[in-house]
């Protein structure tokens, strides 16, 4: 895990995963068009997302694609990101059980007669 947040860390990284994000399968050279940097940096970084398990790649004759793999980011958001989101869930709904049982009229706050027509 510790080779996908060391390839999360790079700002170039985020970007080529993002137009992976929006386009996915793209060659070398699409990802390459745009980026203020040399081919061979673009490659690589893509080679360190690779290597992180971000990337894959896929051969379509010579040309080789590169697809987006969810997996790990999964993986981060279900360790790290659920555990607080479980937490933050569980605090809303004690919250709102406790602003439930506030609005709710006891049983010794209603006058004698309610109380037995309720009987």
């Amino acid at each position: 895990m510790t080779d996908v947040f060391a390839a999360l860390a790079d700002e170039t990284r985020r970007a080529l995963l993002d137009r992976l994000f929006i386009k996915n399968g793209q060659s070398l050279t699409g990802l390459h068009q745009g980026m203020a940097m040399s081919r061979q940096a673009v490659a690589k970084h893509l080679h360190i997302l690779e290597s992180a398990n971000l990337v894959s790649v896929h051969w379509q004759g010579r040309e080789k694609l590169h697809y987006l793999n969810p997996v790990p980011l999964g993986d981060i958001v279900h360790r790290w990101v659920g555990k607080f989101e479980d937490a933050r869930i569980a605090a809303l709904t004690d919250f709102k059980q406790q602003i439930e049982s506030a609005s709710r009229p006891s049983n010794s706050s209603q006058p004698e007669e309610k109380r037995r027509a309720g009987q």
